[in-house]
């Protein structure tokens, strides 16, 4: 495994599930930004992800419309989930923060050794990204999945600054995301994380696919593979990582009922703590493939298992044979496997009924 942030190894197997909360979509502004990030600091998570974009820039028709749900709760507590639709230009446009705004993010990152990763959108945004915010990882849009040369800019770029390169893969087929990995591969890029990212705001159970993940897996043995969320709760990450995946990312939002896209299935601040923790806990329950018992379970389960015991006094000199003993609990002298070896042998010394035949009675 290849793939690091910030010198972490991302591999399950290694350190357990890396955990990153995006903020990008989900900030109203510098303030919840940061306040944001610390939420994400306090409870668990490894990075925090934004998205460095200009919205005029990148859109070229602004009256492009997209179709998401937003949250309303009644009194009782009931959540209904809204269809609405609007430019996606107005969505991308609340997402924007100055450039004095980003070195602020970026700062407040270090100071709480913060992980900082963010999507770029074009060659000077990531020049910027890495050269003066110095981020972690750079992260390529699913809908750049196609955009080769861009690819190979990021790639380029990444494999010069030590920095990740993330991709999510969005409604890609699997050769365009075999295309995407060799672009950057050829421009010496092996730093890569590869993003299962179902779609949908939020993300609809047909779409989400979750298989795919073991797919990914044999198609990159190389690199990790991530699990991008859209839906609400912390249910599909669960699955994602008993498949198999190394790095989860999932929206946090001060605020779930905000009109906007990704704030209705985004962990809210009373969320976040009880979703890091289900995912460390399933990290140590899931174990090692190799079997290990730890030693106190090898301890304790001497209990249940036997060793052969006296069924009455026996002297210096006999000769051990199976008629003489019988299996009892605990396990206190040689075990049940090992008896066979023992009969035929003399004792070296006396056995009180009801005793363990231990290795050195013989």
């Amino acid at each position: 495994m290849k793939s690091t942030i910030n010198k972490t190894i991302i591999d399950h197997n290694v350190r357990g599930t890396f955990i990153v909360f995006e903020i990008g979509p989900t900030h109203t502004g510098i303030d919840s930004a940061i306040k944001l990030i610390d939420i994400a600091k306090g409870n668990g998570a490894d990075a925090v992800k934004f998205q460095y974009l200009d919205a005029s820039r990148l859109m070229a028709d602004k009256n492009i419309k997209f179709s998401y749900s937003y949250l309303e709760i009644d009194k009782s507590g009931v959540e209904k989930y809204i269809p609405f639709e609007e430019p996606l230009f107005e969505i991308l446009k609340r997402r924007e923060l100055k450039k004095d705004e980003w070195k602020k993010i970026r700062n407040h990152c270090k100071e709480i050794k913060m992980p900082f990763i963010s999507t770029a959108m074009f060659n000077d945004e990531v020049d910027y990204l890495l050269e003066e915010l110095e981020a972690d990882s750079i992260k390529l849009a699913s809908a750049d999945i196609n955009n080769l040369p861009f690819i190979k800019y990021c790639a380029k770029k990444c494999s010069e600054h030590n920095a990740n390169f993330q991709m999510d893969t969005g409604n890609a087929d699997l050769w365009e995301i075999e295309r995407a990995v060799i672009a950057a591969e050829e421009m010496n890029c092996e730093n890569i994380i590869i993003h299962h990212c179902p779609t949908g705001y939020p993300a609809r159970l047909e779409s989400i696919n979750l298989n795919t993940i073991k797919t990914l897996k044999h198609l990159f043995p190389d690199y990790a593979i991530a699990f991008s969320d859209h839906t609400t709760g912390r249910d599909m990450d669960i699955a994602a990582i008993a498949l198999g995946v190394d790095l989860i990312e999932k929206t946090i939002t001060l605020d779930r009922t905000i009109k906007s896209c990704e704030h209705s299935f985004s962990l809210n601040p009373g969320q976040a703590l009880a979703f890091t923790k289900a995912i460390k806990d399933l990290d140590i329950a899931l174990g090692s493939t190799r079997r290990v018992i730890p030693q106190p379970e090898k301890l304790k389960r001497k209990t249940g298992r036997r060793s052969p015991y006296a069924l009455f006094s026996l002297k210096e000199g006999e000769i051990i044979t199976e008629e003489k003993f019988e299996y009892r609990r605990p396990e206190a002298g040689i075990s049940v496997i090992d008896f066979a070896s023992f009969v035929g042998k003399k004792l070296v010394k006396d056995i009180d009924k009801n005793q363990p035949l231990k290795v050195d009675y013989v």
